[in-house]
């Protein structure tokens, strides 16, 4: 079968009430989908990514090269089987890939938002993706699964749209982010605002594309240091230096610092600074329990099947975070959950590169 990749966007006028207390209006949602929906609509699947995703989470675009970012999990006899379900992914808002974000244009004029544009939230990004739904003519769905801040995004749908999921499955992620999350991120933030090239916010986006951005590379850099682990570096790279490079010249290189520098300033030719500033402030004021008195409060409203799964060494959102999770399930006598921690060296991005670890555990969760 085919993959059935189509990509769209959905243009709304009417207002985006924000949970900061402003709106956003009009705006605009880009989501792909794969397979076809069926004649009942029971078989929609959706996906949620992460801090630097998009819509584009599996197959390939013509004439691209690189495959969707979940293309190893989605797709014909995958653990999420195009063949069977209906999969939708949107880009979320305040990111880059399409949807209304910080460069996009301001109504009514066309000078893009710059810091005009609204915080906003993982609740509202996941709002935003509920009334595209609704204007689909998608009022339930069978699953959302997400990694990272996509996780984020399932828990919150768990909570805020508690009919809205059969099942939720939820990978390498937390309830709140800790400080340990918000240090990387912050390094990440000043990076890019002290760069006399991303001129106070007021950068060409064509110039940064061209020409990358190098506090914005730096801040990657700390950023791919949280997504691996010690173990991962030392399988991936070792002690192996540059094979041109001399070892006692000042800037000779490691693979490691090769990777890290390839990775960092790679990055910042295809993501826009602002949204990247905005979308990190979204995860760090990220906190289920947020308008409810605890943890246990905000859970006794989900209603959907959950299954968390963490990755024992992801250093990002630690295996602890995700069990305090379930043991608060547990505790406010939730029987409709399940808690895995999978034995994985590789650090936080495990949800994108081990998929073999996670895909039977899925397949079952989807079978039922």
């Amino acid at each position: 079968m085919s993959l059935n990749l189509k990509t769209y966007t959905q243009h709304f006028t009417n207002p985006l009430y924000l949970e900061s207390g402003r709106i956003l209006e009009p705006y605009d949602i880009t989501y792909e989908t794969y397979g076809e929906l069926n004649e009942d609509k029971s078989n929609v699947i959706v996906i949620c990514h992460a801090l630097t995703g998009s819509h584009h989470c599996a197959g390939t675009y013509e004439g691209d090269k690189k495959a969707g970012w979940w293309d190893n999990f989605i797709g014909s006899g995958k653990a999420v089987d195009t063949d069977k379900y209906f999969v939708i992914c949107t880009n979320v808002i305040g990111s880059c890939f399409g949807s209304t974000g910080p460069m996009s244009p301001q109504h009514p004029h066309h000078n893009p938002y710059r810091y005009k544009f609204p915080v906003v939230t993982i609740k509202d990004m996941v709002k935003a993706q509920r009334i595209l739904f609704d204007k689909l003519g998608i009022h339930s769905v069978y699953a959302i699964i997400g990694g990272s801040m996509g996780g984020m995004q399932a828990l919150q749908f768990a909570i805020s749209y508690p009919n809205f999921a059969s099942k939720i499955i939820s990978m390498a992620t937390t309830h709140a982010t800790q400080p340990w999350a918000i240090a990387f991120n912050k390094i990440s933030q000043e990076a890019i605002l002290k760069d006399p090239d991303f001129k106070d916010g007021y950068y060409e986006s064509e110039t940064i594309k061209k020409n990358g951005l190098s506090g914005m590379a730096i801040g990657r850099m700390a950023g791919y240091i949280s997504f691996l682990s010690p173990e991962s570096m030392q399988n991936k790279f070792g002690r192996e230096y540059k094979n041109t490079d001399g070892l006692y010249e000042l800037f000779g290189k490691f693979q490691v610092e090769l990777y890290l520098e390839y990775n960092g300033y790679n990055f910042t030719k295809w993501f826009d600074p602002l949204s990247y500033l905005y979308i990190t402030k979204a995860i760090n004021i990220y906190d289920l329990s947020r308008g409810f008195d605890s943890l246990s409060e905000a859970l006794q409203k989900v209603s959907s099947e959950l299954h968390l799964v963490s990755f024992s060494n992801d250093l990002l959102f630690k295996s602890s975070e995700m069990k305090e999770i379930s043991d608060t399930l547990k505790k406010i006598g939730n029987q409709n959950h399940t808690y895995i921690d999978i034995e994985s060296d590789y650090g936080h991005d495990a949800f994108l590169v081990e998929v073999d670890k996670f895909e039977d555990y899925v397949r079952d969760i989807l079978n039922g």
